[in-house]
């Protein structure tokens, strides 16, 4: 039996349910990510259509890139989510925070990107998929600045 995915905020102003359990959650090593969660950013990938708000008054955005914004509660600051908003294959896809399901329970560190953005002393045990930022941006169908993807 699959168990419904929920979460939320630290003060549970803001509130969701997942449309399917995900597979796990990833680790992304980019400055922006590292500056918005905190550490190291610990996302779910939800494609658009996957997750929907049951309380979200508080819920605000802040653009943060030509080519993503970066959604958070305006009481409590909770980082919730970045979201692509630039058109292309993955546009409205989002990273949801992973520390902000209700569980974890059942969960694997399945992937890190931004590898070549790795501060050294941050090492996961283990095997998995590791993408630099330029193997995610051309996946992403992003032009990095100053230059071609």
């Amino acid at each position: 039996m699959t168990v419904a995915r929920t979460g939320g905020c630290l003060c549970g102003a803001v509130r969701y349910r997942l449309a399917a359990p995900p597979q796990g959650y990833g680790a992304c090593h980019c400055g922006m990510c590292r500056k918005f969660s905190g550490g190291i950013e610990l996302g779910i990938q939800i494609m658009p259509g996957g997750i929907a708000w049951e309380a979200d008054e508080t819920l605000h955005t802040y653009r943060s890139s030509e080519w993503a914004e970066r959604g958070f509660c305006s009481v409590c600051g909770s980082s919730l989510f970045w979201r692509l908003t630039m058109p292309g294959p993955m546009q409205g896809m989002m990273s949801v925070a992973a520390g902000s399901l209700d569980s974890l329970d059942g969960l694997d560190l399945v992937s890190e990107v931004f590898i070549d953005h790795k501060p050294a002393g941050h090492a996961f045990a283990g095997e998995r998929p590791r993408m630099t930022e330029a193997q995610v941006l051309e996946m992403a169908g992003v032009t990095p600045p100053g230059g071609a993807a």
